[in-house]
C-alpha cells in the first residue's frame, strides 16, 4: 500500500498541476497510478485527502509532544519548541511535494480554506496545553492563547519563506530557532509576571523608590499609604 499511495499522489499532483484540482477526478487519479477506483478509496478518504494526507498523524505527534508539558517554567517552553519544530521537519522532509501542495492551497478556495482550519487547530492544541503551565482556566487562558498564537505565526512565517523558496533547509531550521527564541522571551517574561502577580494578589504591594530620607522617616508614610489602599478592611488583631 505505501508504493501505490505515492503513486496516488505523485499522479494526483501531476493532474492537479496539467488540468486544475476542480478539472481532475478520482477515476482519472486512479487511472493515471493505474489502480482501480476502489483501491484510491482504500488509500485515501476523499479527493481532498491526497493533498493533505498526513495531516491526523502529524497533529498526534504534535499533540503527544505537548501532553508532556508541565507546569514547570524551564520544560514548557522547551517543549512547545519542540512541538513546533516537528510540524517544521515533516514539510522539509516532503520537500518538493509541499510545495506542490502550497501553490495548490493559494489557488483552489475550498484548499486554502482547510489549511487555515488546520492552522486553528493547531493553535488551539498549543492554548489547551500550555494552559495547564500558564495555570489559567478555559475561557479566561488569555495568555495561553497569546502564547499559542505566537508560536504558530513564528513557525508559518518561516514556514512559507521556505515553501516560496526564500529559504533552505537549515536557514529554515536556523530562521526557526531565532523566530521561536523571540517567542520564548515573551513566555519567560509572560511567566515572570504572572507568578509575580499571583504573589501580589496574594499580599502586600510596595513600590521603592530612592529618597534621601532615612528608612525611620520613611515606615511611618509606608504604613499610612498600605492603611489607605485597603479602606474596606476591619481593624487588625490585636
Amino acid at each position: 500500500m505505501p508504493d501505490t499511495t505515492a503513486r496516488l499522489r505523485e499522479a494526483a499532483y501531476a493532474l492537479f498541476e496539467q488540468q486544475g484540482y476542480a478539472a481532475t477526478t478520482v477515476d482519472q487519479i486512479a487511472a493515471r497510478a493505474g489502480v482501480g477506483r476502489s483501491t484510491f478509496f482504500r488509500a485515501f478518504g476523499s479527493k481532498e485527502d491526497v493533498i493533505f494526507p498526513d495531516h491526523e498523524a502529524l497533529v498526534a505527534r504534535v499533540a503527544a509532544r505537548l501532553e508532556t508539558l508541565g507546569s514547570d517554567p524551564g520544560s514548557a517552553p522547551i517543549g512547545a519548541t519542540e512541538a513546533a519544530r516537528i510540524v517544521l521537519e515533516h514539510y522539509l522532509a516532503e520537500g518538493d511535494l509541499a510545495r506542490a501542495r502550497y501553490r495548490l492551497t493559494a489557488s483552489v478556495p475550498t484548499l486554502r480554506d482547510r489549511e487555515v482550519s488546520s492552522t486553528t487547530g493547531y493553535r488551539r492544541l498549543f492554548r489547551d496545553a500550555l494552559r495547564t503551565w500558564t495555570g489559567e482556566e478555559p475561557g479566561d487562558d488569555l495568555r495561553a492563547e497569546v502564547i499559542a498564537g505566537s508560536i504558530v505565526t513564528a513557525h508559518n512565517h518561516v514556514l512559507r519563506r521556505w515553501l516560496r523558496g526564500d529559504l533552505d533547509d537549515a536557514g529554515a531550521r536556523e530562521a526557526l530557532d531565532r523566530a521561536l527564541g523571540l517567542v520564548l522571551t515573551s513566555i519567560s517574561a509572560t511567566a515572570s509576571d504572572a507568578r509575580s502577580g499571583a504573589a501580589l494578589r496574594d499580599g502586600t504591594t510596595v513600590v521603592v523608590m530612592r529618597s534621601g530620607a532615612t528608612v525611620e522617616q520613611v515606615l511611618p508614610q509606608i504604613r499610612a499609604a498600605l492603611g489607605r489602599e485597603r479602606p474596606h478592611e476591619g481593624p487588625s488583631p490585636a
